[in-house]
């Protein structure tokens, strides 16, 4: 049996990583986040903007789109579960938690297996909208980023809080996927998923996201999320479980590493 994963606030109970995807998987609102099948049509290979990219098995099956990494990415070097802290300040980012795991499996030969021993990055914005390590008042933080090493089981789980927004984008979250060969990076691939509107409201609602007001771009709005196709954007959007002081999510990210 896997070691229970806590949220360290006391906000919510001990959950294991299997009641977490049984959960899920009984609400059938666990999101995948995924390079697996999605379509037959051989034209949404071309569908994504300048700053996508998509990638194909075979000329008629399209995978999830990789989106751009923005210009937020900080390779911090933060081994860690729980990125809510700010190791430099030891100061926890208030909001409400959110329990993301990933599987990560690798698609070959028309087949998924858990890929093991993958770095997977993880960083997004606190309640105000504003990411640790760039100009302004993050400046010389590193709050809300870290990364996991996959396990035996292609698996890593964060400890993270609901993002907040800024100007110009809906609410997001970022991730990278790299495998090395020693110090050399073999493969990287990058992307982001969204939240869906209704629970948005419903956290925003509250302290302290509430403090900086309705947000100025939903889903709908936004250039990046428009530049997905209809399956993409399903498949790009998060459905969290709802737990004690909390929410959880499943991503099923399956890459096509080659």
């Amino acid at each position: 049996m896997r070691t229970p994963t806590r949220f360290n606030d006391g906000l919510t109970s001990a959950i294991t990583r299997r009641d977490l995807i049984g959960r899920a998987a009984s609400t059938a609102v666990s999101v995948v986040v995924s390079q697996a099948l999605l379509g037959c049509a051989a034209s949404d290979a071309t569908a994504a903007s300048a700053d996508t990219s998509s990638s194909t098995t075979s000329p008629s099956c399209v995978l999830t789109a990789a989106l751009t990494e923005g210009p937020y990415f900080v390779d911090e070097k933060l081994n860690r579960s729980d990125i809510r802290t700010d190791p430099v300040t030891g100061a926890v980012s208030p909001g409400v938690p959110l329990q993301l795991t990933f599987n990560v499996s690798r698609y070959q030969s028309n087949a998924c297996t858990a890929l093991t021993g993958a770095y997977l990055d993880v960083w997004h914005c606190d309640a105000g909208g504003v990411y640790s390590d760039v100009s302004g008042t993050g400046s010389g933080h590193k709050f809300l980023r870290g990364y996991q090493i996959t396990d035996a089981n292609g698996q890593v789980v964060f400890e993270t809080i609901y993002p907040g927004w800024y100007q110009g984008r809906a609410v997001h979250i970022h991730f990278k996927l790299r495998l090395f060969a020693g110090s050399t990076k073999t493969y990287e691939f990058t992307s982001q998923f969204f939240m869906p509107e209704s629970l948005t409201d419903t956290v925003h609602a509250l302290s302290p996201y509430s403090v900086k007001g309705k947000r100025d771009t939903l889903n709908a709005n936004d250039g990046i999320y428009n530049s997905l196709t209809t399956a993409q954007k399903a498949a790009l959007t998060l459905q969290a479980t709802s737990v004690s002081g909390g929410y959880a999510g499943v991503i099923n990210l399956d890459v096509n590493v080659g």
